[in-house]
């Protein structure tokens, strides 16, 4: 029964994906050895042969033969007198080569083996699969929903190790079900009470730098550099590239024909918006380009600050800015520089259409003004108050400060 309980162990080392052969033979013959030491004293005079594929374990003692009265230690040395009765062929001097049964060491012994093999099994495979994701950190990996829980959900790659990828790793608009494939970047890996705790990511800058090595050849054999990426996952995105042939121009191969290569990113993040622009060491054009779609009419740098004062008509001024501001933002992040955006003085009777205050009027007192057709800014200066107040659902409080917002306009 103990040797059966042993050769089923053997069968569930056999199994296990991280752990080479000779680490495996290492680790029983390891445990085999300690049983010895404990039953015998040494091990030294010891051979221990483990098979891991089949479970086939023998271990053979060597005693030299000495005469009768001299042996020292029996551990190391058998009597002639006693060697004679297992085989009369023996002489002194000879070596005595015995083989000893796994029964021999008792039916406790052998339970307390296979459970240390186990135990010492599982904490090699934790070491490596730590090792093999540690040396991973940046790469895209693809995976399989096990379990999502509120805060984070649990991925398994090809080999059933468990992934983390916590609902902040997370893009906004991301939904997953048990069975979903995914892809994600490695972005953490850590050892938490010995075990391995691996998290992913969908957010991280380097996961879109993958996609784009993936989708674009040219990045991928290094004709194309990806100087800097910057993210607000799920809402837009700012990728400064640069060719190191001038024959290739990097922002085409980056986009493909018709759209064709970074369709797929952007289906897979959500239909973030990405803007791929030409880097340049020209601090100026390269915020003249990370303002895009924008259009710049003018630029005032202070390198010592870095600090931009940037200067568009105003019909540019809330596509500078962008929905939420992440337009304006991601440019900053990119460039290094915090920007300002001024509109341009124009000419006294020039007027300015309502949508161009989105940045600082809200979109529904907006649409409540342009329904009484007062879609210009001077078309709703030119009413009073209480004309406004009359006409639309809007507190007398809340027009005097789009009046102001307004005003500010013409000064």
């Amino acid at each position: 029964m103990s040797n059966i309980n042993l050769i089923d162990s053997f069968q569930e080392f056999k199994d296990f994906k991280n752990i080479d052969r000779p680490t495996v033979i290492s680790v029983l013959e390891e445990v085999f050895r300690s049983m010895l030491r404990k039953k015998y004293g040494t091990d030294e005079n010891c051979d221990v042969i483990v098979n891991p594929d089949n479970g086939d374990l023998e271990i053979w003692r060597t005693r030299k033969v000495m005469e009768d009265g001299f042996s020292e230690d029996d551990d190391l040395e058998i009597e002639l007198a006693e060697v004679k009765q297992i085989d009369p062929d023996m002489e002194v001097g000879d070596d005595y080569i015995e083989q000893i049964t796994l029964e021999s060491f008792g039916r406790r012994a052998i339970l307390a083996a296979r459970q240390t093999l186990v135990s010492k099994v599982l904490e090699l495979e934790k070491d490596e699969i730590f090792k093999k994701y540690k040396d991973r950190v940046g790469e895209i990996v693809t995976g399989e929903v096990y379990q999502v829980w509120k805060k984070e959900t649990l991925v398994l790659d090809d080999e059933g190790n468990e992934l983390l990828m916590p609902k902040t790793e997370q893009i906004p608009a991301d939904y997953f079900k048990k069975g979903d494939t995914v892809r994600a970047v490695i972005s953490k890996v850590d050892m938490v009470n010995s075990t391995p705790k691996i998290i992913i990511s969908r957010i991280a800058p380097e996961f879109l730098q993958r996609l784009f090595e993936i989708e674009v050849p040219e990045i991928f054999d290094g004709l194309i550099t990806i100087k800097k990426i910057v993210r607000e996952p799920g809402e837009r995105a700012k990728v400064a590239v640069e060719s190191y042939d001038d024959r290739i121009d990097p922002v085409g191969a980056c986009v493909g024909m018709k759209g064709s290569r970074i369709h797929g990113i952007v289906r897979e993040l959500k239909n973030e918006n990405i803007d791929v622009i030409n880097f340049t060491n020209n601090i100026s054009l390269y915020i003249t380009r990370a303002l895009s779609p924008a259009k710049i009419t003018s630029i005032k740098l202070d390198d010592a600050t870095k600090h931009a004062s940037v200067y568009l008509k105003p019909d540019q001024v809330s596509l500078a800015i962008g929905r939420g501001g992440h337009n304006i933002k991601l440019a900053g992040k990119l460039t290094g520089y915090e920007i300002d955006v001024y509109r341009e003085a124009g000419e006294e009777d020039e007027d300015v259409d309502i949508e161009e205050f989105s940045d600082e009027i809200d979109s529904w007192i907006i649409d409540e003004l342009k329904a009484i057709g007062c879609d210009t800014a001077k078309s709703v200066l030119s009413l009073s108050v209480d004309e406004l107040v009359k006409r639309t659902d809007l507190e007398e409080e809340t027009i005097k400060e789009v009046i102001s917002i307004l005003q500010s306009e013409f000064e």
